[in-house]
């Protein structure tokens, strides 16, 4: 059963420090010629305008690469000599042997033993030294791991500095979203996958301090929603690996939201909604098909969103789904595009872009 769950807004009077908009511009700053500009693509839907933010695209395949760089560009460089650790299952993976490996220093991973043998690989093709472990341990393994050796541990979410890197997304999607739109489109809505919660919670304050009216839905895995429990019960409300191991949303099978990421989900995130393994298997086809960009289930939820459940969507004006990585094994790849292509294609959005 799908949930659309509104988040109760909170009531304490002394919240912890949160993210603004001049740290996501000063991440903007610091990742110039680091990473990529990603584009804002218009989708071939009829109706109701339908952007996609092509992640996908971007180095290493996935927004990943936004934090973790950043993260380590604010690391002291002694500090940084000792090298890094991290928990993933994947794309931080390799953002975080990416920009270790830019850096000159040693980088150890921790993944869980589910994760894509692509993801694994790929990681250790950029020089991390790379560690699996059990899906329901893999994470405190790496935080024992960091403290036998002194070393600092990159968070793949709950980190101001990572989350001010993956708001860039969101400051990029709103200037563009300005200068393509007609004034008279009403506001939009930002469909945004959510794991952690580390996007989400960065794209958030950018685009709603960049574009007052804006509304932010979370978009998660119905076999993987703890985000959307969290919501109903108003309090961080965790799954076992095992249930989120269910989704073939690799990326998404973490079974809690990080604790500061929580607090900015509960403050600006509008409502989540969970979609099923059929129909992000349908987004992967259409993405690929109609839009020509290969996603991974992962980054493909928030397109389903769009395509199963628009009418359930906030607002009038244009949705933007973040297309979140594509680190997806050609013969994975092929097995989903074998699905129908939703929906019937119409004429892309007609705007001046």
């Amino acid at each position: 059963m799908n949930t659309f769950a509104p988040p109760p807004r909170p009531t304490d009077s002394r919240p912890p420090r949160l993210l603004s908009l001049e740290d996501v511009e000063a991440a903007r700053r610091a990742l110039r010629g680091r990473v990529l500009r990603t584009p804002l693509l218009s989708a071939p839907v009829p109706g109701r305008p339908l952007w996609l933010k092509a992640e996908n695209l971007q180095l290493t395949g996935s927004f990943k690469i936004r934090g973790a760089h950043h993260r380590l560009a604010n690391t002291d460089r002694t500090e940084l000599a000792r090298g890094v650790v991290a928990h993933s299952s994947g794309n931080h993976a390799q953002a975080v042997a990416h920009a270790a490996g830019r850096l000159g220093i040693p980088a150890m991973i921790v993944m869980p033993d589910t994760a894509p043998r692509l993801k694994i690989e790929a990681t250790r093709a950029l020089g991390a030294e790379v560690v699996t472990a059990p899906a329901d341990a893999y994470r405190r393994i790496a935080e024992e791991v960091a403290a036998d050796r002194g070393t600092t541990v990159v968070s793949p979410f709950d980190d101001l500095l990572v989350m001010a890197g993956q708001g860039t997304v969101g400051l990029e999607i709103a200037e563009d979203l300005l200068a393509c739109q007609p004034g008279s489109a009403g506001e939009p809505t930002l469909l945004v996958p959510v794991g952690s919660g580390g996007l989400i919670a960065g794209v958030a304050v950018a685009a709603k301090s960049a574009i007052p009216g804006c509304r932010i839905v979370g978009v998660e895995p119905e076999l993987a929603a703890d985000a959307a429990e969290s919501l109903r019960r108003g309090r961080r409300t965790g799954w076992t690996a095992a249930r989120t191991g269910r989704t073939m949303a690799d990326g998404l099978r973490t079974p809690v939201l990080g604790e500061l990421t929580w607090e900015h989900i509960r403050r600006y995130v509008d409502a989540v909604l969970t979609v099923t393994e059929d129909e992000i298997r349908t987004a992967v086809a259409f993405l690929a098909g109609r839009a020509r960009l290969v996603a991974e289930p992962s980054g493909a939820v928030a397109t389903a969103a769009f395509l199963h459940h628009s009418d359930r969507l906030p607002g009038t004006g244009p949705c933007v789904a973040v297309v979140s990585g594509g680190n997806v094994h050609p013969t994975d790849l092929g097995a989903l595009l074998t699905e129908p292509v939703p929906p019937a294609p119409g004429p892309a959005s007609d705007f001046p872009c």
